[in-house]
């Protein structure tokens, strides 16, 4: 299944592959990837939350039904806002969820400006996302000449994303394709891939290490001052019997970079206050 699921997500950027080289196009296809994350898990959650059976309610259509039908009773819709911001720490409109997005690029509907508006939802609301979907630039000349081209590109991948489940799987699976295609563009990039990625057997080799003799330790931190994607530093939870009391230190001068290793770290199922991660200048 992991390696079924890695190629389909790496197919779905086949029609930006031939626009621009791998360290840009990543940015849109990890950012899409992450916010089609994001908004099922929440309707998954919605599901949960309303005590109905996900056997029932089986794709992101009839969640995102069962979602809107919830949010119309007035005297029961903000206790269900505010109970998703408890669970996950953040919500989604209806309108903004990827789902929705994805069925108005299927009817030829989508515009570019209502992928905007979800993005800035997100991470005007809630701080863990701000700046966090910068990097996907939906004003790009590489995207299209215009912006009737450049809409055309970005329902593509909607489209081919949208067919993926990124939530019905088992442990580190959405996160270990994460970190796949992370490895995927950094071996297409070539040089400029040293920026964001350590090559998986320096990164293992490096968490043995660090990990050496204190598997045990019930209360862990690690921290990398020029942290990447963040790669290093999740790999060292897996030498460790007690991997989700890890507590993540990190920093990262590339912006772009920061943004990702972030993502990666979500992904992975590392909680808000479980990660420490700053965007500078080590030397500061």
């Amino acid at each position: 299944m992991g390696a079924e699921l890695n190629q389909r997500l790496f197919s779905a950027a086949d029609n930006l592959r031939s626009k621009m080289d791998a360290s840009e196009y990543k940015n849109y296809l990890l950012g899409l990837i992450f916010y089609k994350y994001l908004s099922d898990k929440l309707l998954q959650t919605v599901v949960t939350l309303a005590d109905e059976s996900l056997e029932e309610y089986d794709t992101p259509t009839k969640q995102t039904e069962l979602y809107k039908e919830l949010l119309k009773d007035e005297d029961s819709r903000q206790d269900l806002v505010d109970t998703l911001v408890d669970t996950l720490s953040y919500d989604i409109e209806p309108d903004y969820l990827f789902s929705s997005l994805a069925e108005q690029a299927k009817q030829n509907v989508f515009q570019l400006d209502d992928l905007k508006k979800a993005f800035v939802y997100l991470s005007s609301n809630y701080k863990q996302f701000n700046g966090l979907f910068d990097d996907v630039d939906l004003q790009s000349k590489k995207l299209g000449s215009d912006d009737q081209q450049r809409n055309v590109t970005i329902t593509e991948v909607l489209k081919k994303l949208n067919d993926i489940d990124v939530t019905a799987h088992e442990g580190d699976v959405i996160g270990d394709a994460y970190e796949f295609l992370i490895s995927q563009f950094a071996s297409e990039a070539g040089k400029k891939a040293g920026e964001f990625y350590t090559p998986h057997q320096v990164s293992d080799m490096m968490a043995r290490i660090v990990a050496l003799g204190q598997e045990d330790k019930k209360l862990f931190s690690v921290f990398d001052p020029t942290m990447g994607s963040g790669s290093l530093m999740l790999n060292v939870r897996n030498y460790l019997n007690y991997p989700k009391s890890v507590k993540y230190h990190g920093q990262e001068l590339n912006t772009t970079t920061f943004n990702l290793a972030k993502m990666n770290l979500i992904l992975h199922g590392v909680e808000a206050e479980d990660m420490n991660l700053r965007n500078g200048d080590t030397a500061q």
